[in-house]
């Protein structure tokens, strides 16, 4: 191997390097500040539970503040993407009658709802709500990357599904934010906060009730 080849892979090398130990960061900073909040939780901790020098974290961060932010929105970059993985399966065949219609809607509102339950978008949640008056621009940064890209993604099917003939003609924004809203509505309560397991049976129930309620005021059949 000459000395460029040799050159290019070592650089190759590094920044993979790099990449990875920011990944670290971040994941160590949320599980942190997650467990900490804000205030209690320090560059040192995070950099231990990262398992790298505390300097390193400043290199790539700066301050808390920054790690602060971008720990959040690395977090809910992925739990969206996630949850934007589930949405997208909700296709119909062209012979697929109402059935499907709804056992499709139920499978992926469980499955959203396992998502809704899981302790990463809990302590998004906690966070934000912590931390909102002394950061207000979270609201948008956490929104940005979660809750706006899953209410337009599931718009986009919706409105599949109105051209389909699946669902009646109707605002596929407002058919999203309905359909989330019927099935993340009761978990705070049912969950306590996201303190208590729920049950499989219990999300399933949740889901099917979600559904039941959403296709009564959206469904193009009788």
């Amino acid at each position: 191997m000459d000395g460029t080849a040799t050159s290019a892979s070592a650089r190759r090398t590094a920044s993979r390097g790099r990449i990875d130990k920011r990944q670290a960061i971040l994941g160590a900073a949320f599980t942190v500040f997650a467990d900490q909040g804000y205030a209690r939780a320090g560059m040192d901790g995070i950099a231990e539970v990262a398992g790298v020098a505390k300097h390193t974290v400043y290199n790539h961060f700066g301050d808390k503040e920054n790690l602060f932010h971008a720990a959040l929105a690395a977090t809910a970059d992925a739990v969206m993407t996630e949850n934007l993985a589930i949405v997208e399966e909700l296709t119909f065949g062209c012979d697929e009658g109402a059935e499907p219609v709804r056992s499709r809607l139920e499978d992926v509102g469980y499955r959203l709802l396992l998502q809704c339950c899981d302790p990463r978008s809990w302590a998004l949640r906690r966070l934000l709500q912590a931390e909102i008056t002394r950061f207000p621009e979270l609201l948008e940064i956490v929104s940005g990357f979660g809750s706006d890209r899953l209410r337009q993604g599931l718009a986009d099917r919706m409105a599949r599904l109105a051209l389909a003939g699946r669902l009646r003609i109707c605002d596929p924004v407002e058919a999203a934010e309905q359909f989330l809203a019927l099935l993340t509505g009761p978990m705070e309560a049912r969950s306590q906060l996201g303190t208590r397991i729920v049950p499989e049976s219990e999300l399933r129930a949740v889901a099917g009730a979600a559904v039941g309620t959403f296709l009564r005021a959206f469904h193009a059949g009788p």
